[in-house]
């Protein structure tokens, strides 16, 4: 006799057949351990562009069999997941789907039967809590504290769990007390399966900050590069074509070479040299315009010493009249107070 196949089961593989069918980046994610109300508010807030779905494996397993993926893949992203469940998206990339849920996760105080996630060390420092029971409870769990200076001090680094050992007693509520919640809950990524690769989180896990920073720097690198070998982009062919009118002036009037672009500078440079030369003359030798001319920039030349001077010299004024203003104001008080 064929067993009859609860018409509820029929339906949740319908409904994982057609979201698996339906999303461009496919992944496995790990409840365990996260709240119903936290959950529903996760959905709640991921729904705008993923889709979730919670089921047993058997059931994810001929969802994707029916949609014809090799389950091999489906295995793998079921590896380290207590309680998995479905995510499927085609508005994210895996990328972006891993931030998105990585966003969803936060530290709790470990409870007995938890199992460290990482070595659980507790740092030297000042707890801020004033003196009372709370140094025997964490002496009792292995942290060494003491009083000093009014609160609660933990003396020296300590690690107090390794990596998998299990929570036991008031361990893990005593480093809560402290500020340590080594329990992280929330919607855990497994991994992804996008265009037939599968994306592990330590793949995923990319500081954008640091990678943009360091694609500027590349491409300021590049640039660099390619201006100094003059290859022309583009990109560079501004720069380039700058450096290369720079340099040609600069060629330009080291020669002499008349144009309308060296023009001023080599006139402007020759009457700089002929007042230098007039500078050095005796007045008789001078006729009265060139004198004008000469009498003009060391009037000038002084103007702009006297206003540096100036500069100098009003602050120290403005304060020496302030502290006059205060003793007057001062010996003024003494008077009306003796009549």
């Amino acid at each position: 006799m064929i067993p009859k196949v609860m018409s509820w089961k029929r339906d949740t593989v319908a409904d994982l057949d057609s979201l698996i069918a339906s999303g461009e980046t496919i992944a496995v994610i790990d409840i365990h351990g996260v709240p119903a109300d936290s959950m529903i508010e996760m959905r709640k807030t991921l729904r705008e562009n993923m889709d979730i779905r919670v089921a047993k494996k058997r059931l994810m397993r001929l969802a994707w069999a029916n949609a014809g993926k090799d389950l091999d893949t489906l295995e793998a992203l079921f590896d380290g997941a207590v309680q998995p469940a479905l995510v499927s998206t085609s508005s994210k990339n895996s990328f972006e789907l891993f931030t998105d849920l990585k966003a969803t996760e936060a530290g709790r105080a470990a409870k007995p039967g938890d199992v460290a996630p990482h070595d659980i060390v507790v740092e030297k420092m000042d707890t801020g809590m004033p003196p009372g029971p709370i140094v025997g409870e964490l002496n009792s769990v292995g942290i060494p504290a003491k009083i000093m200076g009014g609160s609660v001090h933990i003396q020296k680094q300590t690690v107090v769990l390794k990596e998998g050992d299990v929570f036991e007693g008031d361990l893990g509520m005593m480093l809560g007390k402290i500020g340590i919640n080594p329990i992280v809950t929330g919607l855990r990524l497994i991994g992804t399966y996008e265009d037939g690769v599968v994306f592990r989180p330590d793949v995923l896990d990319i500081d954008f900050d640091a990678f943009r920073s360091d694609l500027i720097g590349f491409a300021a690198g590049a640039f660099n590069v390619a201006c100094h070998v003059g290859w022309f982009t583009p990109e560079t062919t501004p720069t380039l074509l700058a450096k290369a009118s720079s340099e040609a002036l600069a060629v330009a009037l080291e020669v002499a070479h008349i144009s309308t672009t060296t023009l001023p500078h080599l006139l402007g440079r020759a009457q700089r040299a002929a007042m230098g030369v007039a500078g050095s003359l005796d007045s008789s030798a001078l006729d009265d315009e060139l004198a004008a001319m000469l009498g003009a920039a060391a009037d000038a030349a002084a103007a702009t010493v006297a206003v540096a001077e100036s500069t100098e010299t009003a602050p120290a004024e403005a304060a020496e009249e302030e502290e006059e203003e205060e003793e007057e104001a001062g010996f003024g008080g003494l008077g009306d107070l003796f009549g």
